[in-house]
C-alpha cells in the first residue's frame, strides 16, 4: 500500500480519536488506534511509531493540507481539539477551491441536454448547493443520509482500481451467516451501493453464478497479478431489471407481484415507485390502490414489503402472500407471548 494512503488512515483515524470527548488520549493510545486502523485495512501488523504519530499531528496543525487542526496538549500528555466540533472531513472550502468548482459546475451544466446529464444532475445540484453554502457563510440547503460508522468503505477505492485495470482480488470474508473467515480469489464487475451499503459484485469461478459480498463483511483484501481475469461483458441494468436491492436469486425468473396498498401509503406509492416495473391497476374509492410490479423475489423486496406493516396486503402470488402471512404472524406471537428478555 502507498504511503501517502497510510497516512491519510492515520490521519482520519486521529481525527476520529480526538472527536470522541468521552476519553482522554495520549500519544500511545493514538499509536494503537492507528496501528489497529491499518491492521483493519492491510490484515497484517504494521505498528505506527510515536515519532510517526507526532509527525501526523504536526502535519494537521499545518496548513500544508488545509487541515489547520486546531490540536491542543494539556496536563502534558492528553491531546484533544480546543474545538469540539472540528473535523478534517468537514474542511471549508478556499476561495480558490469554490471558483474553480464553480467554472466546472458551469461547464458541465452546458451539457444538461445530453441524456448522460441525468446521470449527473443531482450531483452537480448537490455541488451548487455545497458552493453556496460557503460564499455565503450559511448552512447547506441539501443534507444526504450516510452512515460514517459502515465497515468496509476503506475498501472503495481498491476494488474500483481493481475494476479498472481488471485485477483478480483475494478476498478473506466472513458473511453473517459464516462462523469461520474464507478466502477466496474474486473477479470483481462493479460497485453497486444499496439502502446506504456497499456490495461488490463478481463472479469467484468462471462456473460460479454471479454474487454479491458486502464492503462490510471483507477482512481483507490482496491482490493475484498472476490469475488472468475473467474477461465478461456484464450489463448491470439488464442484471438488475428485475429485481430490488443487490440479490439476484438465478434460475428464478421475473412473475407478477400485485399488492394493495391503505390510503395513507398510497400517495407515497405512486409518487415514489417501489420499482421501475410498478403499474397501477386500480384505485379504489376508500383512496386505497392495488398496483402490480414484476419482479424476481428476494430478501430485499420482503424486507420493504414488511416495512409498511399493516399498511400493505400482497394479493399475488399465493406463495409470496403466505409467506408473508407466516412471518407476521411469527412477529404477532412474539408480542403476545410473555418474554424473559430484559432490558438493562
Amino acid at each position: 500500500m502507498a504511503q501517502n494512503k497510510n497516512a491519510l488512515i492515520r490521519y482520519k483515524t486521529i481525527d476520529k480519536c480526538l472527536q470522541n470527548n468521552y476519553r482522554q488520549w495520549t500519544l500511545e493510545d493514538l499509536m494503537n488506534a492507528c496501528s489497529e486502523a491499518l491492521y483493519e485495512y492491510e490484515g497484517k501488523e504494521n505498528p505506527v511509531s510515536k515519532r510517526t504519530i507526532q509527525l501526523d499531528i504536526q502535519m494537521m496543525r499545518s496548513e500544508k493540507l488545509g487541515y489547520n487542526a486546531p490540536i491542543e496538549v494539556y496536563d502534558k500528555k492528553y491531546y484533544h481539539y480546543a474545538d469540539e466540533d472540528f473535523s478534517i472531513t468537514d474542511i471549508p472550502l478556499t476561495e480558490t477551491d469554490i471558483n474553480v468548482l464553480s467554472e466546472t459546475v458551469s461547464m458541465l451544466k452546458q451539457f444538461k441536454d445530453f441524456s448522460l446529464f441525468n446521470d449527473v444532475s443531482d450531483i452537480l445540484q448537490r455541488l451548487e448547493d455545497k458552493i453556496y453554502a460557503e460564499k455565503s457563510h450559511t448552512q447547506p440547503v441539501i443534507h444526504l443520509d450516510k452512515n460514517e460508522s459502515l465497515k468496509g468503505l476503506h475498501f472503495l477505492d481498491e476494488i474500483y482500481q481493481a475494476i479498472v485495470k481488471k485485477i483478480v482480488l483475494v478476498i478473506t470474508y466472513k458473511s453473517f451467516k459464516s462462523k469461520e473467515e474464507q478466502q477466496f480469489h474474486f473477479h470483481p464487475f462493479i460497485l453497486k451501493e444499496f439502502n446506504n451499503r456497499w456490495f461488490i459484485i463478481g463472479r469467484k469461478k468462471a462456473s460460479q453464478p454471479i454474487t454479491n459480498l458486502a464492503l462490510d463483511r471483507i477482512i481483507k483484501i490482496d491482490y493475484d497479478f498472476q490469475m488472468p481475469f475473467l474477461e465478461q461483458s456484464f450489463d448491470a441494468e439488464k442484471y438488475y431489471k428485475n429485481v430490488i436491492g443487490v440479490t439476484v436469486n438465478s434460475g428464478l425468473q421475473p412473475k407478477p407481484i400485485q399488492l394493495w396498498i391503505d390510503q395513507y401509503n398510497a400517495p407515497y406509492v405512486l409518487t415514489k415507485p417501489l420499482h421501475r416495473s410498478q403499474r397501477l391497476l386500480k384505485e379504489n374509492e376508500d383512496g386505497s390502490i392495488i398496483i402490480n410490479l414484476f419482479l424476481i423475489e428476494n430478501y430485499e423486496m420482503e424486507r420493504i414489503l414488511l416495512g409498511f406493516g399493516d399498511g400493505l396486503e400482497v394479493l399475488k402470488p399465493e406463495r409470496l402472500r403466505l409467506r408473508m402471512k407466516s412471518i407476521l404472524e411469527k412477529s404477532l406471537k412474539r408480542y403476545d407471548e410473555n418474554t424473559n428478555i430484559q432490558i438493562s
